[in-house]
This record gives C-alpha cells, sequence and structure tokens, in this order.
C-alpha cells in the first residue's frame, strides 16, 4: 500500500463553506485582542506597569480562554454542518486582483487550538508568576509572552494564509525575544539568533507558497482554495505541498531545519513550556492539516511529509538519549513527538484527527513535565545537568508526582492520554504502511528508553548533589499549574471516547476511511506496550542499577558521542549551507570591490588623472599664457593660410 491514504482524488476533499458570524461568534477578534493589548501596555507604559505587570499579562490569556471556552460550548450546540464560521473585520490591503481581509475562521480545528494555546498559556502564565519573581524585567517577560500568545491566536485564527503568514512572522519574532530574553548570556543570545536565521528559512516555502497560490488560484483564502484546488495541476499541488512542508520544517524543529530546538532551551523555562511544547512548535502540524485539500491531492507531497516525519522522531528520541541537561533532553523529546504527528497528517484523512488528538495530550503532558524541569531547576539552584541530581522524589513531592504522571502518558501507558494518542498513531502507520509503522514503534521504545533514563536520574538513585544545595518543593503559585496539567495527562484520552474527536474534526479534515485492519488495534496496543516495556528495562539495567557518575563519561561509543553532537546536525548545515554560502557570499564581496567598484572608481581615476595633467598648465605665469596665446595666434593663422592655399 502506498505511504498516502488516497491517490489525487477531488471527492475526499473537504471544502470549507462558512457562515458569517453572529451572536456569541462576533467576540471572535477578543480573543486575539485581549493578549495583544496586554502585550501593547505592558512595553508602552514602562517601568510603570512594573507592579502589577505580571497580573495584566495572565489576565489578558485568562480572558482570552474564557472567550474561547464559551465559543467552544456554543459550537458544540451547532450542527456538525453548521460549524465554520467567519468574521470579516476589515479589508487588510488590495493590490491588483489580490483582495486580502483581515478575516477570522473558526471551525472545530482552529476551536481545540484556540483552547490549547490559551488554557495551557494561562497556566504557564500563572506558574511564570512564581517563576520569575525575582526577575527584575519580569513585567517585559510578561509583554513578550502576550506578544507571543496573540500571534500564535493570530496564526490558527486567520481565513487566509496572508493572515497566518501574519502570525507566522509574529510568533517568529516572539520566540526570538523569548529565548533570548536573558541577553546577557552569549549563549543564549546567540540561540535566539540561530532560532530566528532557521526559522527564516523555513519562512521562504511559506512566502513562495503564497505567492504561488495566488498565480495559480487568485487568491489566498482557505475557503475559496478548498473549493477550486481539484482544479490545479498535479506538480503545482506538489509544489505548493513541499513548500509547505519547509515552512513546516522550520518552526516545527523538523529534519532537516531541527538544529536551532535543542540550543532554545537557552530562554526561561516557562518560555520551553509555552513556546516549545503546546504552541510554536506545532505550528508546522497545524499547517499541513489545514491545508488537507493541498495534500490529499498531492500524493508525492504527502509521502514526503512521512518520510521527514520518521526520519524526524527517530532523531529526536536518539538525542534524548544521550543528553544530560534535563531540558535539552525533553527537546529532543519534543522534536520526535512532534515528528509522530506529521507523521499522522501525512497518512492523509485517516491520521490528520489522530495529529491534531496526539497533539493536544502533548501539549499537556510536554507542558507538564517542561514545567517539572522548572521545579527541579528552582529546587537545585538552577543547575539543568542531572547527573547532579538524585533521590528527588522525596524533596519535591508534588513535582515527582505531577512529573511521573507525564511521563507514563508520553511512554504510552494506560489509561493516560500518550496510550490512547500515540497508539492510534501507530496502528494506522501500521495498517498503511507496514516500514512506517515498524520505525514509529521503534520509536516508541526508544522513548521510553529515554525518558525512564531521565526519570531514575532525576528522582531515584542516590543523591548527587552539589555542597549547598538544599532542594525544595516550589511554592503553590508554581505546582497547582502542575496538578492541572499532570490531571489533564491523565484524563486526555476521553475525547477518543466513541471517536469523538474525530467526528468533531470531519467536516474539516474529511472523513477517515473505513478498511478492515489487518492486525487488531488490541494487538498493536500489546505489540506496544511491549517495546515499551523493552525500552524501560534496558533504562532501567543500566541507570537503575548501576551508581551514576557526576561527570559524564568520555569514552563511549560512537553513537552516544553522535548523540551528544546533535546527531552532527551543526556540523551538515556548517558543510552544506554555512561554509558554501561564506564562499558564495565572499566571492561575491570580492566581485563586487574589484570588477563593480574597479570599474566605478577607475573611471574617477582616470577623470583625476586627466585633471591632475591638465592643471599643469595653468601655473599662474603671465609670461606663460601670452606666450600660449600667441602660440594659439599662430596656429589659427596656420590653419586659414592652410585652407586659403588648398
Amino acid at each position: 500500500m502506498s505511504l498516502s491514504v488516497f491517490a489525487a482524488d477531488a471527492g475526499h476533499v473537504p471544502v470549507l463553506d462558512p457562515t458569517p458570524a453572529s451572536g456569541a461568534f462576533t467576540l471572535l477578534w477578543l480573543i486575539i485582542a485581549l493578549p495583544l493589548a496586554g502585550a501593547a501596555i505592558l512595553l508602552l507604559g514602562g517601568r510603570a506597569t512594573d507592579r502589577w505587570g505580571h497580573l495584566l499579562g495572565t489576565a489578558t490569556v485568562l480572558g482570552s480562554f474564557v472567550v474561547s471556552l464559551t465559543l467552544f460550548i456554543s459550537l458544540l450546540g451547532r450542527g456538525a454542518e453548521d460549524r465554520e464560521i467567519s468574521q470579516h473585520l476589515y479589508t487588510w490591503f488590495q493590490a491588483g486582483t489580490l483582495d486580502v481581509g483581515m478575516d477570522l475562521l473558526y471551525d472545530p480545528l482552529s476551536a481545540l487550538f484556540l483552547l490549547l494555546i490559551t488554557g495551557v498559556g494561562s497556566l504557564i502564565h500563572i506558574y511564570s508568576i512564581g517563576y520569575m519573581a525575582h526577575d527584575e524585567r519580569r513585567r517585559r517577560f510578561f509583554a513578550y509572552l502576550n506578544l507571543f500568545v496573540a500571534a500564535m491566536l493570530m496564526l490558527v485564527l486567520a481565513e487566509n494564509y496572508v493572515g497566518v503568514f501574519l502570525g507566522w512572522e509574529g510568533v517568529g519574532l516572539a520566540s526570538y525575544l523569548l529565548i533570548g530574553f536573558w541577553q546577557y548570556r552569549p549563549s543564549a543570545a546567540a540561540a535566539a539568533k540561530k532560532a530566528f536565521v532557521m526559522n527564516r528559512v523555513g519562512d521562504m516555502g511559506l512566502s513562495l507558497a503564497i505567492a504561488l497560490m495566488f498565480v495559480t488560484f487568485g487568491t489566498t483564502s482557505f475557503v475559496a482554495i478548498s473549493a477550486v484546488s481539484g482544479e490545479a495541476s498535479q506538480n503545482t499541488l506538489t509544489a505548493l505541498g513541499l513548500l509547505l512542508l519547509l515552512a513546516a520544517c522550520g518552526k516545527s524543529a523538523q529534519v532537516p531545519l531541527q538544529a536551532w530546538l535543542l540550543d532554545a532551551m537557552e530562554g526561561p523555562t516557562p518560555v520551553s513550556a509555552l513556546i516549545h511544547a503546546a504552541t510554536m512548535v506545532t505550528a508546522g502540524v497545524y499547517l499541513v492539516t489545514r491545508s488537507n485539500f493541498i495534500y490529499e491531492l498531492a500524493p508525492d507531497a504527502q509521502t514526503a511529509v512521512v518520510v521527514v516525519a520518521v526520519v524526524t522522531l527517530l532523531w529526536g528520541a536518539i538525542l534524548g538519549c544521550a543528553k544530560d541537561d534535563i531540558k535539552k533532553a525533553l527537546a529532543g523529546s519534543t522534536m520526535s513527538q512532534i515528528g509522530y504527528m506529521m507523521l499522522a497528517a501525512g497518512l492523509g484523512a485517516a491520521g490528520y484527527a489522530l495529529a491534531i488528538f496526539h497533539l493536544l495530550m502533548h501539549g499537556f503532558f510536554k507542558a507538564d513535565m517542561f514545567l517539572g524541569a522548572g521545579s527541579v531547576m528552582h529546587a537545585m539552584d538552577d543547575d539543568v545537568n542531572m547527573r547532579h541530581y538524585g533521590a528527588l522524589r522525596r524533596a519535591v513531592p508534588v513535582t515527582f508526582i505531577t512529573f511521573a504522571m507525564g511521563y507514563l502518558a508520553i511512554i504510552g501507558i494506560p489509561p493516560f492520554s500518550g496510550f490512547w494518542s500515540k497508539d492510534k498513531i501507530i496502528e494506522t502507520a501500521l495498517a498503511d504502511n507496514w516500514v512506517v509503522g515498524l520505525f514509529a514503534l521503534l520509536g516508541a521504545g526508544i522513548t521510553a528508553f529515554y525518558m525512564t533514563r531521565l526519570m531514575l536520574m532525576t528522582f531515584f538513585g542516590e543523591k548527587r548533589w552539589a555542597e549547598g544545595v538544599h532542594p525544595h518543593e516550589s511554592p503553590k503559585v508554581m505546582t497547582v499549574p502542575l496538578m492541572v496539567l499532570a490531571a489533564l495527562s491523565l484524563l486526555g484520552g476521553v475525547m477518543l471516547i466513541g471517536d469523538w474527536i474525530v467526528d468533531f474534526l470531519a467536516p474539516v479534515v474529511g472523513e477517515p476511511p473505513h478498511e478492515e485492519l489487518a492486525v487488531p488495534p488490541i494487538v498493536v496496543s500489546l505489540i506496544a506496550l511491549a517495546v515499551v516495556a523493552v525500552g524501560v528495562t534496558i533504562a532501567w539495567m543500566i541507570f537503575g542499577r548501576r551508581p551514576i557518575p557526576r561527570e559524564a563519561p568520555q569514552e563511549v561509543s560512537f553513537v552516544t558521542r553522535a548523540a551528544r553532537a546533535d546527531l552532527y546536525g551543526d556540523a551538515i548545515n556548517d558543510g552544506l549551507v554555512v561554509v558554501p554560502g561564506h564562499a558564495v557570499a565572499t566571492g561575491l564581496t570580492t566581485m563586487d570591490d574589484v570588477v563593480v567598484d574597479g570599474a566605478v572608481e577607475g573611471g574617477s581615476l582616470a577623470v583625476a588623472g586627466l585633471g591632475q595633467t591638465l592643471r599643469k598648465v595653468q601655473n599662474g605665469y603671465v609670461r606663460s599664457y601670452a606666450l600660449s596665446l600667441l602660440g594659439g595666434a599662430l596656429l589659427v593663422v596656420a590653419a586659414l593660410l592652410a585652407v586659403n592655399l588648398a
């Protein structure tokens, strides 16, 4: 069976047909406006807002969550065929035949994203009140958080690709500001620049895709393109799919644009929870899923999505096995888990809803673990090296229990949320292509290994604390969000009961095919659990039964060295892009200096030389001028005589 569920068949592509907003849905714009206003007030108000800025920043996102929840409940009260709503705010710009409005689209897909962004975002804001309590620039931090949330909300609410691009660039800017928030650290400043530049590569893909859409369809509207996508040529649709995939690779840290993610852990830990768990890194999954009307007609592009996803889910998992920095281990995990989401999205209508389901569950348990890592760092005087931890389960019991629930969810232990979401992806992948399914199973085993390693090194074993470190539990303003996220990590699987989320998203992504599976789902689940058990057992035998040294061993295998070096991702980028690009730039600079500047400056030098020669005639002596005048007169007389004689 091919990697894509459907061949190019326009009959399987859902067409968006929204109704104008009315009633409570006219408040849709307010969801974006609240955090945007919060960011503006905190940035423009300056130090006058220092005392209460963190409270305002938190209140604006909570307000957006309340509005999002209200609209979600209203949406559930509508029939499935009436759950697509649009709101036209104003005409953004017009250029020739291109007419782009500031239009919003509220449907089941954007509704779920709104709840995730504002709900988890609110918990992270509350957590940040305690985490950033002693930072003198806390108000500015909350302003940047608000700016990020507003941009992410714009991204998922926009009704056209230009609006998506506005939010896309907004989250890029805000992530740069947040990753480099402690810019006095050279490593943080470098990480921010690296993330910004690498994301610009992906952004080129999105900008080119938008231009190609306008040339092909005359519009950038989701609604309009979904209605006419079947009229485009196969080559055009494939090109669009590949360009959108390039954009997704940049924002979601997928191979080959993945190298920025681990370095981005230089930002404050709440940033990692918000950007690298629940929101920005999932933007690529949203883009592919939202563009299903293109990918369903471009099977080659779907295949490319699957290939990138499989490589990335294994790449990130391998990185997680060798990192001693607790945040970087979780970052490798994030890369891998987004690979699972992209894999599901690449499987077409059979996997779109599963991709979003796993995205939501990942937002819960990964935000729980990132914030838990921040709580551990808070207890350990900001030390991130797990080799300096050990036996912390008694010192930070709330952090340990909540983190453990996230751990059980990510490795896929029932009844935790990750079991339901990841197992369904593995099951669907096996049904579509057994090779892809086996790679997904292997990734589950590696995930169990590195996450168990993290748990053992942090919470179990013997104390390896530095002298003078006295671990202590975090304040309630930090632990309460952990409890809520841990509960969601446990209970999130209810969304799959009766295939609720599949049916809920069907108007947007289409109905999944109903095919008989070669292997019963229960058998797939048992196999997945067995693979997970193997990963857990291997990790326990290596890290649970033996003392863990405070310093990382230097004599290790090639694979471990490669994983510690991020599988030489930076070296590959340097060899393929940076060094050749530098050589090209150097050549162009030389040509500019020698050829272009030589031609321009050479002409000026020639004129200057001629001037220097001619100025010698003007020496200031009257007798010289009289002699020149006499000589000129003689030449004129000679010329006249020559003419007359002729």
